[in-house]
């Protein structure tokens, strides 16, 4: 893609996801996202109905009279979007691509965060780690992050969560706030190969799933004998899409399939969403916001 081209779409995808982050997303970000935790701020003197737990010791015993810990609520997080970039994202039959609403909403999620003053990086991943952005705040390190998440090409096709997850547990060593944004299709005979990892992740990070789709994936239309390509493996095979036995079990497996996913995440504790490539993702987006 030329310079001017892909300057062009990172300029057209700010302008959109600046104003949604700026007018929609600004309050409830900043309510569904309590900081890490509580941080001191000061002593004072005890009064009546303080938590005895948080006299401070030292002073109280260098002025003789009870003082107390002062906490205020820790806001600046650190934020990392996980963004799936094997091959499925470019799947898409409705009004875009998968990775172009991936793309859209990790841009709404970084302006979000460098307003709530967060800091944001991204780990891009396949079947392995491809690319870690550390962590930054500002709006030329999010154009950066834009500009990757547009042109980026992976060199591995296919899917592993788990390595994302275990290189997101070993590069951020404080509680981070970390959004999985990926179709989630990545199991062994039906079952998710990730279960253990997200467990293990969650107990130390805030995992928040977006789960990316086309309604295509769903369900095969009746469209006649077409040839299909596996976009992680590579694989053609050439498909009776008019064969209503052939359509129902398609179905029957994408169902099985979605329905272990979210076990698997409610399992885990974490917190999800689906959203579609047809659909506008400013709603779900919110309702999962109001809902923590």
């Amino acid at each position: 893609m030329e310079a001017s081209e892909l300057l062009k779409k990172v300029r057209k995808i700010e302008i959109k996801t600046r104003g949604l982050s700026r007018n929609i997303f600004a309050g409830e970000y900043h309510s569904a996202f309590k900081g890490r935790g509580m941080a001191f701020s000061e002593v004072r003197e005890y009064q009546y109905g303080d938590d005895i737990r948080n006299i401070d010791w030292n002073v109280t015993a260098r002025f003789n009279h009870p003082y107390i810990k002062i906490y205020e609520e820790e806001r600046e997080l650190t934020v990392m979007l996980l963004v799936d970039v094997s091959n499925s994202r470019v799947f898409g039959t409705q009004s875009q691509l998968k990775k172009n609403l991936i793309t859209e909403i990790s841009a709404v999620l970084s302006f979000s965060a460098i307003q709530n003053n967060d800091k944001i990086g991204v780990i891009l991943f396949s079947d392995k780690v491809e690319k870690f952005i550390p962590p930054k705040k500002g709006r030329t390190h999010i154009l950066r992050i834009i500009r990757e998440l547009i042109e980026f090409k992976p060199e591995n096709k296919e899917t592993d969560i788990s390595e994302a997850l275990r290189y997101l547990t070993n590069a951020i060593k404080k509680r981070s706030t970390a959004f999985i944004i990926s179709d989630f299709i990545d199991d062994k005979d039906g079952t998710p190969r990730f279960d253990e990892a997200i467990r293990i992740a969650n107990r130390k990070h805030d995992l928040i799933g977006l789960k990316i789709y086309d309604k295509r994936e769903k369900e095969l239309p009746s469209v006649g004998i077409i040839r299909m390509k596996d976009a992680e493996t590579g694989e053609y095979a050439w498909v009776d899409t008019t064969s209503n036995s052939l359509r129902r079990n398609y179905a029957n497996w994408y169902k099985t399939m979605e329905e272990s996913v979210n076990e698997t995440l409610v399992k885990a504790g974490v917190d999800f969403v689906s959203i579609a490539t047809d659909q506008d993702y400013v709603k779900p987006l919110i309702n999962l916001f109001k809902k923590r």
